[in-house]
């Protein structure tokens, strides 16, 4: 049975109870290598990281080693909090005379004072603490310090700060509590603050700080109008456009703060109630797809002139970056003769991504099922080790544990009902998956393996086109790349015996393939030979910052699927 110890995980013997010790993810590179940030809690065999949220259980906690899923069950009921409670003189001349938050907004949401525990300062510490209600009941609690430093409740649920405050009508969402209190004062009882701030402005992987959406879907669902008021920085520009994207654009306004003002408490300080107020009833919609004036995206135009033009991520070989690089928000469509490694070449594209950016992927292939099979195939491209029995050494049950851990949190499986195997069941689901874990990614694997059931009055082509178009609407819409792999119609080797390399004119249909596509690849081999190499054919990019047409050679390994640069 695996201990702590196999983690790296240092727990004395005969220890219960909860425990404080340093991570062995990322205490190593900090300067203060000595913060206890690691909270482990030793009955239920979990652990969570305060510093990098590295979170995981032993086999008999959640079953994987790694980082698990939210989930409602995992909430903490009985969390002990004492109320009432009278707060300190010190601190409520801090919330009542520096933040100006009224005794009795702070008696309505129950704040706090409390002894901790604090990893940032390895010592017990005097706290503000903030609760966490659902349904009335305290499921989490956050604690502050005189320092800003933060602390939960190890293995609470992740939920909205004022959850019991959420209106279907309108509800706005802001940073930190003490914002959600500053609304309250503003007269906007309907507020909710996000449980872990903002994401760093430079962040890629930063798919846990959204947990909370899944545990308040049922609550968030109903909700006609959201109001996002969070920071006016570069973490919180982060938080606004991901918090849109996965709540719906068109369900969300957004706030721009008095100037000179970082957020709603700030505006409140400085400016009063009413301004607050204001500023709130002055929040723009998003812009509706389609309409824009310049004033819209004047921001925008600031920061295209600033930065250049973006181009995608990285695709992990040189030779292919320098024609193709993968941007949210487009659409690839990917060719090739059956067996010439399409659906291999992409796996282990996003294999690539998922690493060095920290994406999380939603894939629908019905020509890899079963799910274990195509799981396999993954995990043998992250651990560079096969995953079958074979002549070379294959990848441990250890290594097995981990990695399957880390494919948990980077990729998802679509498997509708045969009935649902539609273009419109798969966006469905994929825009599920956009709320619940934010993806990057999206895969449909192959066009010919989906039910394309039309009306007798629509052509082929028309058909092609109008799905083509809500394909490509979707990743426009909520920033996410989608790659489509489709079969040409049958070929004829050339005089050589070889096949020639397909385009996208050569998938059957129509020529919409390649008019709809932003990217067109083509993945080609020389069958007549036992070479490794495959030809990756960019022929159509329809952005020059993303890539340009040009032909890129990758070898293959077929011990452990994954590619490199030929030269």
């Amino acid at each position: 049975m695996k201990s702590f110890a196999d983690f790296g995980i240092d727990v004395p013997a005969g220890r219960s109870g909860e425990h404080q010790t340093t991570c062995p993810k990322c205490s190593a590179g900090r300067k203060k290598k000595l913060d206890r940030c690691l909270s482990v809690n030793i009955e239920k065999r979990t652990w969570i990281c305060h510093h990098c949220d590295w979170r995981g259980g032993l086999p008999n906690g959640n079953g994987n080693g790694s980082r698990p899923e939210p989930a409602r069950a995992k909430a903490r009921a009985g969390i002990k909090y004492p109320w009432p409670q009278s707060l300190p003189e010190k601190v409520k001349n801090y919330l009542v005379g520096e933040r100006r938050i009224p005794e009795e907004v702070l008696t309505r949401n129950k704040i706090g004072f409390g002894k901790i525990w604090m990893p940032q300062v390895e010592g017990e510490v005097d706290t503000i603490q903030f609760p966490y209600l659902k349904s009335g009941e305290v499921v989490n609690v956050k604690s502050r310090d005189g320092e800003k430093h933060f602390r939960q409740v190890s293995g609470a649920e992740k939920i909205l700060f004022g959850y019991d405050d959420i209106s279907d009508e309108s509800t706005i969402i802001v940073e930190g509590e003490i914002d959600k209190l500053s609304l309250e004062v503003a007269g906007f009882q309907n507020t909710v603050s996000v449980p872990d701030g903002a994401p760093p402005a430079e962040s890629k992987n930063y798919s846990s700080k959204f947990d909370f959406l899944e545990n308040c879907k049922d609550r968030l669902e109903p909700v006609k109008k959201f109001i996002i008021a969070v920071d006016n920085d570069g973490p919180g520009k982060k938080l606004e456009d991901e918090l849109a994207r996965r709540l719906g654009r068109e369900r969300c306004s957004i706030v721009t703060w008095q100037q000179g003002c970082k957020d709603a408490n700030e505006v409140l300080v400085k400016h009063g109630a009413e301004r607050l107020k204001q500023c709130i009833e002055n929040a723009q919609p998003c812009p509706v797809e389609g309409l824009f004036s310049v004033g819209d995206i004047s921001e925008r135009i600031l920061d295209l002139y600033d930065r250049g033009l973006q181009g995608g991520a990285d695709v992990g070989w040189l030779a292919l970056g320098k024609f193709y690089s993968v941007r949210p928000g487009e659409f690839t469509v990917v060719t090739g003769i059956p067996s010439h490694g399409k659906s291999e070449l992409i796996d282990a594209m996003l294999i690539n991504l998922a690493e060095s950016e920290g994406w999380h992927f939603g894939i629908c292939s019905p020509e890899n099922y079963p799910l274990e099979r195509h799981a396999a195939k993954l995990i043998e491209k992250r651990a560079r080790k096969p995953f079958r029995r074979g002549p070379t050494e294959r990848l441990t049950s250890a290594e097995l544990l981990k990695t399957s851990g880390w494919l948990d949190e980077h990729f998802t499986f679509l498997m509708p009902d045969e009935n649902e195997l539609t273009v419109d069941g798969i966006l469905s689901l994929a825009k599920a998956l956009v709320y619940r874990k934010g993806i990057k990614g999206l895969v449909i694997d192959p066009w010919n393996e989906l039910d394309h059931s039309r009306p007798a009055s629509l052509s082929e082509t028309e058909y092609i086109s109008q799905s083509l178009t809500r394909i490509r609407r979707f990743a426009r819409t909520h920033g996410v790349h989608v790659w489509l792999i489709a079969h040409p119609t049958k070929l004829y080797k050339d005089n050589s015996g070889k096949y020639p390399v397909p385009s996208p004119y050569d998938i059957s249909g129509s020529a919409h393939w390649r008019n709809k596509a932003d990217n067109c690849l083509t993945i080609w081999r020389d069958l007549s030979t036992h070479t490794r190499e495959v030809q990756v054919h960019a022929q159509k990019i329809r952005f020059k910052e993303v890539g340009s047409i040009g032909l890129a050679r990758l070898n293959y390994d077929f011990l452990t699927g994954r590619y490199s640069d030929a030269n």
